[in-house]
């Protein structure tokens, strides 16, 4: 005997739902998309960390440069890039720092620390990132990245 429930039977209730080898397809589906898609997302990643690093290197570059318009000289070698941050030992005339605010700026995306090479002339510098890699040289996203030369 078989109980209506308005106008399902009990035994129609029993074919609601989904067996194991549909959910295997479905998952199996989802699987071969992310194949596909992810090794595309995972360059264009690697693209955006390489832009950000180059702007980052021009912001700290026009940091250097207020020094420099402040200061009257470049940072040295030896006061590197932390006299962005904080006046270097001594004091120095003219320094209205800190011209980068947070430190952490001093750092490439790849979390490598950003290079300051002083001109032996005084009146140039670098600043540089090694890129992914972390090694001088290499290509494609690897590729040392500097700010535009300074004159």
């Amino acid at each position: 005997m078989r109980r209506r429930f308005g106008r399902l039977s009990v035994a129609s209730l029993r074919d609601d739902g989904y067996t194991l080898t549909e959910m295997l397809v479905v998952l199996a589906i989802i699987g071969l998309i992310a194949a596909v898609l992810t090794p595309g997302l995972m360059g264009q990643l690697g693209r955006a960390r390489a832009k950000t690093a180059q702007m980052q290197l021009e912001t700290i570059a026009a940091s250097v440069e207020m020094f420099h318009s402040d200061v009257g000289r470049y940072p040295t070698q030896a006061e590197g890039l932390n006299a962005l941050v904080t006046e270097p030992t001594g004091g120095l005339e003219g320094w209205t720092g800190p011209y980068i605010k947070d430190a952490k700026v001093l750092r490439d995306p790849w979390n490598d620390a950003v290079a300051y090479e002083a001109g032996t002339d005084g009146r140039n510098f670098v600043v540089r990132s090694l890129g992914r890699d972390g090694k001088a040289g290499g290509a494609g996203l690897d590729k040392d990245l500097q700010a535009p030369a300074q004159q």
